[in-house]
């Protein structure tokens, strides 16, 4: 059982001496995780389960965060309690006595990031009667809270270091500066300096519960250096299915060239002539570098593996920045729905993606002959440096980290945009016509059609994981829509057919040195050609200006007309408007799968474009499928 007015108070006083010279700038509790201060992201998440009030120590740039808590929505929440001199975890909580006296409270250490569930550990400490309820995990580097069999604190080694010492047998784990407290532990902790460890010991030796609740597998992060807060941004980048993060007040973002991992905050000039790789530029960066450190092709500086701040740039090690896999360094890469793993693996100079199938996966067999084929019709996919067939492996050319959609971010003119997607355009016309002719050539892909089955399974993926899955929305009539599907599903199916991508949408495309290569095909299929035109031009990961698409309409249809003889314009607008439906209703139905079943969360954020086309297209269908219009409009 929560209570809604547990407090919470947050140790925030602390120098960041570790964190120099990024903490010259900032305090740590207000460095930004993708534009939100890690105090806020503290805040917000305690937030969904008490409105208690927030006590906050201060010490270091105390005014920058008092003018941080007079902005933001918890002001009148909040109540700072100043030291000086820092009066340690213990101190800060006995300074902070007649505010938190009143019930019990959640502390938490100001540079944690994690995803622990604080209800659960809330839930224990009110339901076991503890006087301290600690959350904890193993992790060797800091195992020093020694415990009984049942889980109760006996000792701490090292008290305050987080030091764990060898020679001391019995269980031991670690603590994650987040706990749960009732108000009798603020009798066991002195006046002036000292460390909460204090009064955990010191309770439990006058009989009181002081108890672990083990929450070993969950994220933690303490970004107390500048690895390990490059290491928590990039993981947050990951939870949000993102590479590219660029602060929404960064409107003059230049033309600058990215790879790999980016986080531009906000209040930085950028030279339109620098190249960034894995990097991370706080507020208020300036750079203008007339003679750069590095050179990339001629211009301007290269800045890879770093953070850079108004007066500095601290280099960092890539491995630890990004993780690396279990096996070999590798370097675990890409966000998309794959079960498939994607690895990147350095060769001296050199770099390429080493790919590793689960042993049931069929498209294995397809990425490969499939890439051979394209790549035979100059088809712009990676190269095949290697393949292992017993193993289900393979090592392909790397493209990079740049998707179509990532390169969106960075602020674009109308006519970038539209070139860039002429050149991609380019790439469907090349399928659709070109390598249609020799498809002959590749019996797997021939043999694999997108008929009326497949367009069936498609409707029936919308209504079982996206409206009843997702939306929770019970479906009158279900046999009568069903015949609507099976209609849509005929007509769907009559339409000329040539190689199709099937997933032909901007995280499918990436950017290598401004040219546009295709990945994920290995579910191509033999269908119609605007299934594509329609996964691209109205795709939910970037809604394109309805002028630039209109011109690209054109585009297709005039270069159709002159690559395949016999291209119907009026036949491929009807056929499009068709498969528009379809594709709408499949990408709701994955992005159901993908965060319901998979766990993929982060593609719930693009529902709200995909079912906003999917509202805009069937309005010209009211006639023909009423009972689907209706649906439609009730989700």
């Amino acid at each position: 059982m929560l209570t809604k007015s547990l407090n919470i108070f947050i140790l925030a006083a602390g120098l960041g001496e570790r964190l120099r010279p990024i903490t010259n700038h900032i305090p740590k509790p207000l460095l930004p995780i993708l534009g939100k201060p890690l105090i806020e992201s503290i805040i917000e998440k305690v937030s969904l389960i008490s409105s208690g009030k927030i006590g906050i120590n201060l010490h270091y740039k105390a005014d920058m965060l008092r003018n941080w808590a007079r902005n933001s929505a918890f002001s009148e929440r909040i109540e700072f309690f100043y030291e000086d001199p820092i009066v340690g975890t213990g101190g800060a909580l006995k300074n902070a006595e007649g505010f938190l006296s009143g019930g019990h409270f959640l502390a938490h250490n100001s540079d944690i990031v994690s995803d622990i569930d604080f209800s659960r550990l809330i839930e224990t400490h009110l339901s076991e009667g503890n006087i301290a309820t600690l959350a904890t995990h193993d992790y060797p580097k800091y195992n020093n809270v020694v415990l009984d069999n049942k889980g109760y604190v006996i000792d701490i080694e090292n008290a305050g270091t987080s030091m764990p010492n060898p020679d001391t047998l019995g269980r031991k784990v670690a603590y994650t500066g987040i706990a749960v407290y009732s108000p009798e532990i603020l009798k066991f902790l002195p006046v002036g300096v000292s460390h909460a460890t204090i009064a955990w010991l010191a309770a439990a030796k006058a009989g009181h519960k002081v108890k672990v609740f083990d929450f070993t597998g969950c994220y933690w992060n303490d970004i107390g250096t500048p690895q390990a807060y490059a290491s928590a941004i990039i993981n947050a980048l990951r939870t949000d299915g993102e590479t590219v993060y660029i602060h929404p007040l960064m409107r003059g973002c230049p033309d600058i060239e990215i790879d790999g991992y980016i986080v531009i905050e906000k209040d930085c000039i950028l030279d339109d002539a620098s190249s960034f790789r894995n990097c991370i530029v706080l507020e208020g960066s300036r750079i203008n570098p007339p003679i750069p450190p590095l050179l990339k092709g001629g211009k301007g500086g290269f800045y890879e593996n770093c953070i850079i701040g108004p007066d500095f740039e601290i280099i960092l090690n890539e491995t630890e920045m990004l993780g690396a896999s279990e096996d070999n360094g590798l370097i675990l890469i890409g966000t998309g729905g794959s079960d498939r793993k994607y690895y990147r693996q350095k060769n001296d100079n050199s770099t390429a993606v080493f790919v590793k199938y689960k042993r049931e996966d069929s498209d294995f067999h397809r990425h490969i002959d499939y890439t051979k084929f394209f790549r035979r019709h100059d088809i712009p996919v990676p190269e095949l440096l290697d393949v292992n067939h017993e193993s289900m492996t393979a090592l392909f050319e790397d493209l990079g980290d740049v998707s179509l959609y990532s390169w969106l971010k960075c602020h674009k003119e109308s006519g970038q945009i539209e070139d860039m997607y002429r050149k991609v355009i380019d790439i469907a016309i090349c399928i659709h016509a070109d390598a249609t002719r020799y498809v002959s050539e590749c019996l797997m892909l021939k043999e694999r059609i997108f008929d009326y089955d497949h367009f069936r399974w498609e409707s029936d993926y919308f209504i079982e994981r996206f409206v009843k899955q997702v939306k929770k929305v019970d479906i009158e009539n279900i046999s009568a829509l069903h015949e609507e599907f099976h209609i849509l599903a005929q007509q769907a199916d009559s339409y000329p057919k040539t190689i199709v991508h099937r997933d032909f949408q901007s995280q499918n495309i990436m950017i290598t040195k401004g040219v546009p290569r295709l990945i994920d095909y290995q579910g191509a299929r033999i269908g119609p050609p605007t299934y594509d035109i329609a996964s691209i031009l109205w795709d939910p990961y970037y809604r394109l200006n309805d002028g630039i698409r209109e011109c690209l309409l054109k585009y297709y249809a005039d270069r159709m007309a002159a690559a395949k003889e016999g291209f119907n314009e009026h036949e491929f607008l009807e056929s499009l408007s068709i498969c528009r439906l379809q594709r709408h209703m499949q990408a709701l139905g994955a992005y159901g799968f993908l965060s319901s079943v998979k766990g993929r969360k982060y593609f719930l954020k693009y529902v709200n474009r995909a079912l906003e086309y999917l509202k805009e297209d069937i309005v010209f269908f009211e006639k023909q499928y009423p009972l689907l219009h209706k649906l439609i409009n009730k989700i």
